[in-house]
């Protein structure tokens, strides 16, 4: 059976405590007792904080610790530790998820800390459940690189991964990163998730693609998640050389070599470098013809 009871007394330490990503409803007992115990409260952002304090009514001295903190902030932290409650949370959700915290918590460790988490609500695990993709194998990836190239690399390290994807987005950015995901990954199925929690919430599902066109002209508001069910069982297409030339000269027409090679050694399963060097014989022939 679980234990219900909830400490009067917290022991001096660390005290990692998840709070809501919307619904203020959310907060557990748990949490808020030990909220209320805290010494001092490392918050993300001291002025979000404070909003949940005060739905808790209570007052409890703050410092911000955030990805800028440095190590003699995290040292002071430490120190406190020894004696002192000493609770750190995030704007939403569970700190350390794509949100500062992991130094502190190594620190504390090695310093030989007591530390302890207080699980809650997190919107990477929260968009799963209801998107319906499947759940039994999936990758948190926070979110993507802003620039393009390096989107696309980084999607690339995930193109032969046999799990669901997550990602963070913004809605300003969220059209080009699901174009960006079906450019590297093909027209998965894919989920969008916003507002969790809230009196707005909602989950739309479709293609990459269909995604894509839907949030083009009409980026949301609101804290997104984006859900990229795991590939299919491809089947390779079979083509006798003349095929494959065929295929080859199709796509020269419209992009670089490479990318033509790429995309039609993956649809008939052939090694990517012969089918390169095949298009690479095919556009000097051509050349030649001229």
């Amino acid at each position: 059976m679980p234990d219900s009871t909830i400490s009067t007394s917290p022991l001096p330490g660390l005290y990692i405590v998840a709070t809501p990503i919307g619904n203020l409803g959310d907060i557990s007992a748990r949490a808020a007792a030990t909220l209320a115990h805290a010494d001092l409260i490392a918050a993300e952002d001291t002025r979000v904080t404070a909003k949940l304090l005060a739905h808790l009514g209570l007052r409890i001295s703050m410092t911000p610790y955030h990805d800028h903190s440095d190590e003699r902030t995290r040292a002071a932290l430490v120190a406190r530790m020894e004696g002192e409650v000493v609770v750190l949370v995030s704007d939403a959700g569970t700190p350390l998820i794509s949100d500062p915290g992991y130094k502190l918590v190594r620190d504390a460790r090695a310093a030989g800390r007591h530390v302890s988490t207080l699980p809650g609500p997190c919107a990477a695990i929260a968009a799963i459940t209801l998107s319906g993709l499947p759940s039994d194998r999936f990758l948190f990836a926070g979110f993507l690189p802003s620039k393009a190239k390096a989107r696309a690399d980084t999607i690339a390290e995930f193109a032969a991964l046999r799990a669901t994807l997550v990602f963070y987005e913004s809605g300003p950015r969220l059209s080009a990163s699901l174009s960006a995901l079906a450019e590297g990954l093909g027209d998965r199925e894919a989920a969008v998730a916003r507002e969790i929690s809230k009196l707005y919430e909602q989950c739309v599902t479709g293609t990459l693609t269909e995604l894509a066109a839907r949030y083009a002209d009409a980026p949301p508001k609101g804290e997104i998640v984006v859900i990229v069910g795991p590939p299919g069982e491809a089947v390779a297409e079979e083509a006798d050389d003349a095929t494959l030339d065929a295929a080859l000269r199709e796509a020269m027409a419209d992009r670089p070599v490479a990318q033509a090679a790429k995309a039609v050694a993956k649809r008939f399963g052939r090694d990517r470098h012969d089918v390169y060097a095949r298009a690479l014989a095919l556009k000097d022939s051509a050349k030649g013809g001229d």
